[in-house]
């Protein structure tokens, strides 16, 4: 006979409970079961010995300690001459993280294994929410959810849940859905599908763990027979279902512009999105960034496209490469180095990405100012040039000295007598503003932005102000128009952002 025999107990009614199974219990002497929490275990074979592991659910901290050490007993149990018969809500093969971790050591070992299949939460479950599982049901475990920070669901298929045993795990499972799904989302708990007690729990997933409204009573039973059913968004959200559109317009009977696009041909484009995304950020105009941020994923996506087509690359690499490298970047948050604030990250994430490339193909840089984009707003580029060079300690001692540079190009700019000395006098006097604005912790793009913004607010009023007097304002004086901007200044007169840097140097940003 095998040395490990798994057997599924089903969901929860002994009826339910398959002829297999019962053979196997019925002409074993001794059973270990994974909890003797389930409602058919009181329905066992009297002759039949019965031991739990549910002590180890007390004595660990986590449950992926609590199923190594189960598993490590049941496959320790198995090298035993009789073997052992394990036994666990379910199927053996649905949502048991204890038999994924048996079969891999029972594997290396050389031992045998036999699974005794049994009805799983699933069945019951699709009869007491009147569904079928072949419009698309994705199954998961709530355990797992409950400790990920955004849920590894399609919203745009219904999602099962097992094992929402508890309201804490109920709470955790609301907060990791709760980065994909509305707070309104309907939502429904399901209980103890599959016995005589089983009830469906319609309410929205804000108040799936709250204790303090009329339903409260309804829902107080969390335990092991409790499952969450999660319907679609009511709008086509997935990932996957938006890359379908995008290959839908690229293939042969897609759309005839998408077809003809190339990298070159969207560049124009992309440059264009990523510019009024920033526009939307600069108006703090949160519907706008929605658009614009769809906008700017709609070339991502089709850049994308472009390169599958060509079997350069797919979205898996580029997305598995950028995942790859912000773990590895972020070893303080998913690794083990201690840091003390921004700065040790910045050193850090600098530091990493010098060993990367000394690991990588890629050729050495000659200089410290190699990697900066050409193609960069040449604020941008000025900014980046002086941190590169301030990492290496070319730069002022201290901010006046970097004030005493502006004033000095102001003099030289005055100073200059052809039009060739006064461009370049012109450009060395916005480059020391760009270093200013790095000492000041100040983004000079989204300065010049705003300054931009007040100035166009406050034309625009002296052009009201004009007409209001039934003049254009080219039939204003000097005078006049002076006099009409400084009311316009007081007029529309607000705080002044102070837009900061926040993080570390654009492009390289943790």
């Amino acid at each position: 006979m095998a040395l490990i025999t798994l057997v599924g107990l089903g969901p929860g009614d002994l009826r339910l409970l398959t002829r297999e199974a019962w053979d196997v219990l019925t002409g074993a002497d001794e059973v270990y079961l994974r909890t003797a929490r389930h409602p058919a275990v009181s329905g066992l074979p009297a002759s039949l010995r019965i031991h739990s592991f549910d002590a180890i659910y007390e004595q660990k901290d986590d449950f992926a300690q609590v199923y190594e050490t189960i598993a490590a007993q049941v496959v320790a149990l198995g090298r035993r001459p009789e073997g052992v018969i394990y036994a666990m809500p379910g199927h053996p093969r649905v949502g048991e993280a204890t038999v994924s971790r048996i079969l891999e050591l029972a594997e290396a070992e050389g031992l045998q294994v036999r699974s005794v299949a049994g009805l799983s939460f699933v069945e019951p479950a699709l009869d007491a929410l009147g569904i079928d599982a072949l419009d698309g049901l994705q199954v998961a475990d709530a355990i797992d959810v409950a400790a990920r920070h955004h849920p590894p669901l399609d919203p745009d298929r219904a999602v099962l849940l097992a094992q929402l045993y508890s309201r804490a795990v109920a709470s955790d499972v609301k907060l990791t859905l709760m980065n994909q799904y509305p707070p309104e989302h309907t939502v429904k708990l399901v209980h103890a599908a599959g016995t005589a007690d089983a009830r469906v729990v319609t309410l929205s997933l804000a108040e799936m763990d709250r204790r303090d409204d009329p339903s409260a009573s309804l829902r107080a039973g969390f335990a092991h027979l409790t499952a969450l059913y999660v319907p679609p968004l009511p709008r086509t959200g997935g990932f996957s279902s938006f890359q379908d559109t995008i290959a839908h317009l690229r293939a042969p009977d897609g759309c005839p512009w998408d077809r003809e696009q190339t990298h070159q041909s969207l560049r124009p484009y992309l440059l264009e999105e990523a510019h009024e995304v920033l526009e939307a950020i600069d108006a703090d105009d949160m519907e706008a960034l929605r658009e614009e941020l769809g906008d700017l994923l709609l070339q991502v996506v089709l850049q994308t496209q472009i390169a599958t087509d060509a079997e350069a690359f797919r979205m898996a690499d580029v997305i598995a490469g950028i995942n790859e490298k912000i773990i590895r970047r972020h070893p303080h948050v998913f690794g083990d180095v201690d840091v003390a604030g921004v700065d040790d990250v910045k050193r850090n994430w600098e530091a990493i990405k010098v060993a990367e490339r000394e690991e990588s193909d890629k050729p050495s840089r000659e200089s410290i100012l190699d990697g900066i984009a050409k193609g960069l707003p040449a604020l941008a580029q000025a900014e980046m040039y002086g941190a590169r060079a301030a990492r290496v300690g070319f730069d002022w001692p201290d901010v006046s000295g970097v004030l005493d540079k502006v004033a000095e190009e102001l003099r030289e700019i005055a100073d200059a007598r052809d039009l060739e000395t006064r461009e370049a006098e012109f450009g060395d006097l916005l480059f020391s503003l760009v270093n200013a604005a790095r000492w000041l912790e100040i983004d000079p793009e989204s300065a010049l932005r705003a300054a931009n913004a007040r100035w166009s607010a406050r034309f625009r009023e002296v052009e009201r102000a004009a007409r209001a007097q039934g003049r254009a304002v080219s039939e204003l004086s000097l005078d006049e128009m002076e006099r009409l901007w400084q009311a316009a200044k007081l007029a529309l007169r607000s705080p002044r952002p102070n837009p900061r840097r926040g993080q570390v140097e654009r492009g390289a940003s943790p």
